[in-house]
């Protein structure tokens, strides 16, 4: 159910993948908890779509036989509807843009683009949601990057679609929401608009998994507080809250020991290993300042979607099950919101 802020219902969202820690914890089973925890809708995450269909027929689906998750589709939105459930968004697609021209992988991002709006059509959802790529040889270009979108968003707007591009905080060339905003500007299409997150901007600017303080350590501390409140002043000042789809809110926990600075050997950044396991509900143990990045973003005027996406890998042993997680989950936005 929309929660009332200032007399103003902002409708609520729950990403699918924020609960998928437990083997046990079946699609089906995680929208029956979003649902009877007051929830409006869901983020569905493509890795759901892949797990239901190998609940279904025995075996995960090929991430590319778009003709078999479009089937599966169809029947997540059925199942969604059965709990009165909007799927807001299909997520995460990545690595799309900024790849030359003529590659074998800007073909694989268009044929991917292709299969997941037919995959968008198949659930009945408008909006997809594109991370900032983390791909190294990529173009250093914000006008090839938003070039790339700008035909992205042509595809999607021909069916009625919107791209929510989200800052990645460990992306190759934008990984703060400053970097997003801009390429987004320059893609001048109504239907792109921003996917802002409390995780991706506090993490990014603000704080440090690699560092023995948590913060950012290269300048000092009233610097850094100084900065970040420049950033979200620019933030409330500049944004329009119609080009603000969606704010997706969790924190983080300071890592003790600090994660190692390297690349891990999956290939990820250390900000992206710690976005992967290391983000639990707001007011549940982080200690990123949630309030200030929400604050920002209410401030521009913006009373649209909040939703919670988290994955917190010590979630197992605080909550015994999704019901009692996705109602913490509500409690916290409630909370939040109070203060």
């Amino acid at each position: 159910m929309p929660i009332d802020y200032q007399g103003t219902k902002i409708p609520t969202c729950y990403a699918t993948c924020s609960i998928g820690y437990k083997d046990s914890h079946t699609l089906p089973l995680k929208l029956k908890a979003i649902a009877d925890a007051g929830f409006d809708a869901i983020e569905l995450s493509m890795p759901d779509i892949l797990s239901y269909g190998e609940m279904l027929h025995g075996k995960k689906p090929d991430p590319k036989d778009y003709d078999a998750l479009v089937e599966i589709g169809k029947q997540i939105r059925l199942q969604a509807a059965e709990h009165n459930l909007k799927i807001l968004m299909l997520q995460p697609f990545s690595n799309f843009e900024g790849w030359p021209k003529g590659s074998s992988e800007r073909k694989d991002a268009f044929d991917r683009a292709q299969g997941w709006i037919r995959v968008m059509q198949a659930v009945g959802t408008d909006m997809l949601q594109v991370g900032s790529s983390d791909a190294p040889g990529i173009s250093d270009s914000f006008e090839v990057l938003a070039g790339d979108l700008a035909e992205l968003a042509d595809l999607c707007a021909e069916k009625g679609m919107r791209i929510a591009y989200e800052n990645w905080c460990w992306a190759t060339r934008a990984p703060g929401w400053r970097d997003v905003w801009r390429i987004v500007e320059m893609v001048g299409r109504d239907n792109v608009g921003l996917c802002l997150d409390t995780f991706q901007s506090c993490g990014g600017e603000w704080a440090d998994p690699t560092t023995r303080s948590g913060l950012v350590e290269d300048v000092g501390l009233r610097e850094l507080e100084r900065r970040w409140g420049e950033s979200l002043g620019e933030l409330r000042r500049t944004v329009p809250p119609e080009k603000i789809f969606l704010l997706q809110i969790s924190d983080a926990y300071k890592m003790v020991p600090p994660i190692d600075a390297t690349v891990g050997e999956e290939g990820l950044r250390p900000r992206g290993r710690w976005s992967h396991d290391y983000r639990p509900l707001p007011c549940d143990g982080g200690y990123l300042p949630v309030n200030d990045f929400l604050q920002a973003v209410l401030g521009t005027g913006f009373r649209g979607w909040l939703s919670i996406e988290v994955f917190d890998s010590k979630a197992p042993g605080k909550y015994s099950d999704m019901v009692d997680f996705t109602k913490t989950a509500m409690l916290s936005l409630e909370k939040l919101l109070a203060e």
